[in-house]
This record gives C-alpha cells, sequence and structure tokens, in this order.
C-alpha cells in the first residue's frame, strides 16, 4: 500500500500536460505542476500516525517521514534538504528553483535502425512522458552512446506506466518488453540486449523476464525497484545490478521521497555494468 502510495506521488510530480518540455518549480508562490505537484500533495498528506482518506487502516507515514526544510509551507522543516541530481538541467530562480525536463523517445528496434553491438530496452517509470522517461532512462541511453561510441540502439518501452498499473506488478508492459526483446534478436540475432527499469519499469523488467529465456537477456540494471529482493527471471544475480537510493521509500522503506528521483546519478555505473556485462569495448 505504502509503495503504491509513494509511486502515485512520484507519479504526479513527474507528469506533465505536454508531451516536450515542462517548467517545474519547487518552492515559493506560483507553483503549478510537475515537482510541485509533489509538494502540493505531500502538504495535503496526513502527518506521521493518521491514516489516509480518513480510514483508520489507511496508509500512514512512517515514524520519522520528514519533508524537505527547503519546501515552504508544507507543514514540516525537520528534514535535511535534497540535492538535487547532476544529471539534471541547469536550475534558475530565486524563491526556489526551476528546472527543465526533456522526456525521451526512442525506437531503436521498432524502426529497426541499424544493428549494433549492444540493445537497450528500457521501461520508465509512473507518469513519466515518452517512452524512455525523463530520471533515468535518458541519462542512462546517453551514457551508453558514449562509453560504446554509439555502438548501442536503445528502445524505450511503450506501455501507460499509470498509477493504477502499479497494482499489476510489471503486467501492464511486460509483455511489451518481451516482445522487443524477442523483435530485436530476430533483426540483430548477434546483439547482446540488455534491460533497464526505473520504479514501476523496474516491475515491468521483472515481469518480462519471467517470459524470457536466459540467453535472450545479457544484463539488466533496475532503479528504484519496488521488487528489488526478488530476482529478474533467469538472469544470474550477477548480471543485475540494483541501484536504490538511501531513504528510497519505494526500494528501501525509507522516508524521503525525493531519492527516489536522483537516478540520474547513476547512469555512469550503470552504463559501465552493462557494457562489461556484454562483454562490449568501450570508447577511449
Amino acid at each position: 500500500m505504502k509503495t503504491a502510495i509513494i509511486l502515485s506521488l512520484v507519479g504526479s510530480a513527474l507528469a506533465a500536460p505536454t508531451p516536450t518540455i515542462e517548467n517545474r518549480q519547487l518552492g515559493g508562490s506560483g507553483t503549478t505542476g510537475g515537482l510541485g505537484a509533489l509538494a502540493s500533495l505531500l502538504g495535503d498528506l496526513p502527518s506521521s500516525g493518521s491514516g489516509l482518506g480518513g480510514s483508520s487502516s489507511g496508509f500512514s507515514f512512517p515514524t520519522g517521514f520528514s519533508i524537505p526544510s527547503s519546501f515552504p509551507n508544507l507543514g514540516g522543516s525537520t528534514g535535511s534538504g535534497f540535492s538535487i541530481p547532476s544529471s539534471l538541467p541547469s536550475l534558475g530562480g530565486s524563491t526556489g528553483f526551476k528546472r527543465q525536463l526533456e522526456s525521451s523517445t526512442e525506437n531503436g528496434v521498432t524502426q529497426n535502425q541499424d544493428c549494433q553491438e549492444l540493445t537497450l530496452i528500457f521501461a520508465r517509470g509512473t507518469g513519466e512522458l515518452g517512452n524512455m522517461g525523463t530520471v533515468a532512462g535518458p541519462p542512462l541511453a546517453t551514457k551508453l552512446q558514449s562509453l560504446t561510441n554509439n555502438k548501442v540502439t536503445i528502445q524505450g518501452v511503450t506501455y501507460d506506466a499509470s498509477a493504477a498499473g502499479d497494482a499489476t506488478m510489471g503486467a501492464d508492459g511486460g509483455p511489451t518488453m518481451a516482445s522487443l526483446v524477442k523483435q530485436s534478436l530476430k533483426q540483430c540475432p548477434k546483439s547482446k540486449v540488455v534491460l533497464g527499469g526505473y520504479s514501476e519499469g523496474a516491475m515491468v523488467v521483472h515481469n518480462a523476464a519471467n517470459s524470457l529465456t536466459a540467453d535472450q537477456v545479457t544484463a539488466a540494471v533496475l532503479f528504484g525497484d519496488p521488487l528489488k529482493m526478488e530476482s529478474v527471471g533467469k538472469l544470474s544475480s550477477d548480471n543485475v545490478k540494483e541501484f536504490c537510493a538511501t531513504g528510497d521509500p519505494v526500494c528501501e522503506n525509507g522516508a524521503n521521497v525525493m531519492a527516489h528521483l536522483t537516478y540520474g546519478n547513476d547512469a555512469t555505473a550503470a552504463a559501465q555494468f552493462l557494457i562489461k556485462a556484454a562483454g562490449i569495448s568501450t570508447s577511449s
């Protein structure tokens, strides 16, 4: 229950009315969407110990849950604040901050682009735009392209990535991801296929891997995975790397919602892991 609510909050933070670029604001007046929506949602939630929606059996934040002190007027100031992922675009503004998040769509497999040594198939998180999202997918793809000298095909998984879909444990997008793996191998049988997923997308990876054989997927990287303790299909644990930020309430039962938005910082480590697992040479 807790994980589903947190994923819904994060999805609201990342959702936007247009599929291109949205200005996001935190703090100060005039907050209209994006992460500001997350701030508003957090401000409306009950304090620790009370149920959600008035139900005595509803969700309660864990003891010690704190709202970052950098959020004004949210009914709490005991948090130690949070850091902005270095992978995000530059910030500006004097009464809080603004940032732009670009959604990304990649269709290297469905468009049958030239075969490369490596193929990444990635599933975005709840509420993210495009088919690669914003938080983890684009930084990972960019780093893979850089380290391999563009010897990688990138494909995002097109699925709803909705809050309602969190309850399906990845079934909303898993079959689509598995189908993309098979399509990729049919088109480019020598390419090493690796999987990636963020948040709800990590559950999509679990679901897809359960229907694939061990020789169809080389490795996987998962960010903020709600199913972190579970295996990824038939993949050896040596070929799976989980990234779970300290305090992330989705993968660690933590109390820092903002930690779930920092996984762009792990793009280099994730890309290096996938490249090594696939035996791909890196650019000099």
